[in-house]
């Protein structure tokens, strides 16, 4: 395969079948599985070595995910914040530490997949596929903050160009085609991940209850005498369990 052909595959190709693939999968899983699109979380199973494992996890990645998307919608501004080298260095710092609790949550659930027997049980061939290609993915981008320095401005410049020409159906991809091979491996492995996302349970990223942020407070009044419908010191009730 050409170099030719190899770019156009992995940096057109790719892109495109990715986000066919990636929105055409989430509708139909939501729409006929809706049931499947959770986390499906094993912490009834074990739950102590998952918190140190989830919340360095999902703090690190939320955070690096909007600094990316960020950049890739107002490169300009993020250009114009990187003006000033303090505010580029304290950009690249904070981006590089979370990468590094991203790195550090993703060891532990691994760790914690992997030697907990009740944990591998319900662990299916995805779970690891998805694992594996996320920690390759934080070790390409921690090697690039410390090989390529300046990621932000040099992503605003030339891959969020590239970005939005992949959403506006004219593929400009010169600038890509040269970049260094890690930079190159990094960019497939993103495109990779949105392709099989939607086999993945990371699709409950797209159904987090962010409405409860925003909704008023809920009042539960009983209004049923409890011990009425189900007595604590029995072991079955006269009547069928209430939970209205």
């Amino acid at each position: 395969m050409s170099a030719n052909v190899f770019n156009l595959f992995f940096f057109v190709g790719l892109p495109y079948a990715a986000l066919i693939v990636c929105t055409v999968g989430i509708v139909y899983r939501y729409r006929r599985r809706g049931f499947t699109v959770s986390s499906l979380s094993s912490q009834f199973l074990e739950g102590k070595e998952l918190f140190w494992g989830s919340v360095p996890f999902h703090v690190g990645i939320l955070v690096v995910f909007c600094g990316h998307l960020a950049t890739f919608l107002f490169p300009r501004t993020t250009l114009a914040w990187n003006s000033m080298p303090v505010r580029l260095i304290i950009l690249e710092v904070t981006a590089f530490t979370f990468g590094v609790t991203v790195l550090i949550g993703l060891a532990a659930l691994m760790y914690r997949r992997f030697t907990n027997h009740r944990i591998r049980s319900v662990t299916s061939v995805m779970d690891i596929v998805l694992e594996v290609l996320l920690l390759l993915q934080v070790i390409l981008g921690l090697w690039i903050a410390l090989g390529y320095r300046w990621g932000a401005s040099w992503f605003a410049s030339d891959l969020s160009p590239y970005l939005w020409s992949i959403f506006k159906l004219r593929p400009d991809t010169a600038a890509v085609f040269v970049l260094p091979w890690v930079i190159k491996a990094h960019i497939i492995g993103a495109f990779t991940i949105i392709l099989i996302l939607p086999f993945t349970r990371l699709i409950h990223f797209f159904v987090a209850p962010l409405h409860y942020i925003a909704r008023p407070y809920q009042q539960v009044i009983w209004n049923w005498d409890r011990r009425a419908i189900r007595d604590p010191a029995t072991a079955w009730s006269p009547t069928r369990p209430r939970n209205d």
